[in-house]
């Protein structure tokens, strides 16, 4: 995203502790005068060394670390989680000091379904979508669903659709039950028990945190947590906490990533639960304001007002992760690598991972190198692929791309400009995964996303499967 805050670094100013806002630098407002700029950002963590949200480079060395509300260090974090930044922009407004991150999952606990197909599984009765912008841990083998089975416990962070879906955007799994944890918005509260997303909450021996009312009431966010499951399949709540609130302080610099969960107009609507309004001189990133509406994922720019509204400064609309390319790394300049001879741009909110036998840690674009074996997520953007997720692999053989067939010459179709050759003894899948022939295919592929395995042949790929993708 384009920073729309441009900071001269004139001193550092201490503030007194209060709501965790720390540190300040100093700014110079319009008529040349020193104002103090917090930041508070919450997105993915896309890379480390530091810890880079929202693309900036927050600098950890002196921050306090709060992993699902206990004291934690940087390493307990891992790249795709949702963390809360607290602190001050540098003069590059790209860098920053972090002087808090805040990291709390989603939703913990035993897998209860799953459908590969519709990529989705249900964890204490919430509902959460996997999709080609999921992050999984080294352990969830392969790296999507399939690597999970019922019972199998996992800990998922992510943003929050509308209806109380949750995108994930990292899945862990866990190789020891620990405890339930879930976070949600109350609903159908009754005595000592409420709802989220219809999974009762029973609170009765629960220590009751921060709620405005004293205990929880319709309509408002909070975390619950348990050590097992009652009767009926409640979560018996030992700890509930409200998770409401302002999001940041009058004049703070605010900094969100997510869904929009409430729209009523283009210029008033919702992130992540936080509220945003918009005006004429908000710049508008990857699409207009007629592009905005409930479930878009945004992120957003602005400084918080009196009312704790975001007056957003820019609004950056992002497209999902729909292509997917796995292949050696044939070139690369400075931040652009070409891949099948395609040109991938990375940028600073790609989510960078080693997922090699190397292992480095942090690792980023500066140590990706010709003839590295890649996995790319992204999507398309004048003809060129913006990636939203980079891993390094070790190189197995295959070969992958998924994307928009723009050319058919049965046996042959072309994605990209790439020939993706078929022989006998290719088999094709329908969008649900059931075999189908290569006639039935070649009926109803034009324009369709599809993914293509196999080997290459040149600047072609011999494919040994193809699927129909939605």
């Amino acid at each position: 995203m384009k920073r729309n805050v441009f900071i001269t670094l004139v001193s550092v100013l201490t503030l007194a502790a209060c709501g965790g806002d720390g540190e300040t630098v100093a700014g110079i407002d319009s008529r040349g005068t020193p104002v103090a700029v917090t930041v508070v950002s919450k997105g993915t963590i896309s890379g480390f060394g530091s810890v880079i949200v929202n693309g900036v480079t927050f600098d950890t060395s002196n921050a306090v670390f709060t992993i699902d509300g206990i004291a934690g260090s940087q390493a307990n974090l891992a790249i795709g989680q949702v963390v809360v930044v607290q602190g001050e922009l540098g003069e590059d407004p790209t860098t920053g000091t972090a002087d808090s991150v805040t990291f709390d999952d989603a939703v913990e606990g035993p897998v209860d379904a799953i459908d590969v197909v519709a990529g989705t599984m249900i964890v204490l009765g919430q509902t959460i979508v996997a999709d080609a912008d999921t992050s999984y841990d080294d352990a969830i083998n392969p790296a999507s669903l399939e690597g999970l089975a019922v019972n199998d416990f996992v800990e998922v962070s992510g943003f929050y659709l509308a209806d109380g879906t949750i995108s994930a955007t990292r899945i862990e799994l866990r190789a020891l039950a620990g405890e339930l944890e879930l976070t949600g918005t109350v609903s159908n509260p009754a005595g000592t028990t409420f709802e989220i997303n219809g999974f009762v909450v029973d609170f009765s021996a629960a220590m009751l945190e921060d709620f405005p009312g004293g205990t929880p009431e319709d309509g408002q966010l909070v975390e619950a947590r348990g050590d097992a499951l009652g009767g009926a399949g409640e979560l018996m709540a030992t700890r509930v906490k409200f998770k409401g609130g302002a999001f940041g302080d009058d004049g703070d610099r605010a900094e969100v990533e997510g869904y929009i969960t409430r729209f009523d107009l283009a210029t008033d609507f919702d992130v992540e639960g936080v509220p945003v309004i918009t005006n004429a001189q908000t710049v508008f990133e990857n699409g207009t304001s007629v592009d905005l509406a409930l479930n878009r994922k945004v992120e957003v720019e602005g400084d918080i007002d009196a009312t704790g509204v975001i007056v957003a400064t820019t609004v950056e609309i992002r497209p999902s992760g729909t292509i997917r390319i796995e292949s050696t790394v044939e070139g690369k300049q400075g931040n652009q690598l070409t891949i099948l001879g395609i040109t991938v741009t990375v940028n600073e909110s790609t989510r960078i991972e080693d997922k090699s036998s190397a292992g480095l840690d942090p690792f980023g674009i500066d140590q990706v190198n010709v003839a590295d074996y890649v996995e790319i997520r992204g999507y398309e953007d004048n003809g060129a692929i913006v990636a939203t997720l980079l891993e390094r692999e070790d190189f197995e053989g295959v070969v992958a791309i998924r994307g928009f067939v723009e050319a058919i010459n049965d046996p042959d179709f072309t994605i990209f400009g790439i020939t993706i050759q078929t022989i006998p003894a290719t088999e094709f899948f329908d969008n649900a995964g059931g075999v189908i022939m290569a006639a039935d295919f070649f009926g109803q592929a034009a324009g369709r996303l599809v993914e293509a395995s196999g080997t290459q042949n040149g600047s072609a790929i011999v494919a040994d499967e193809i699927e129909l993708e939605d």
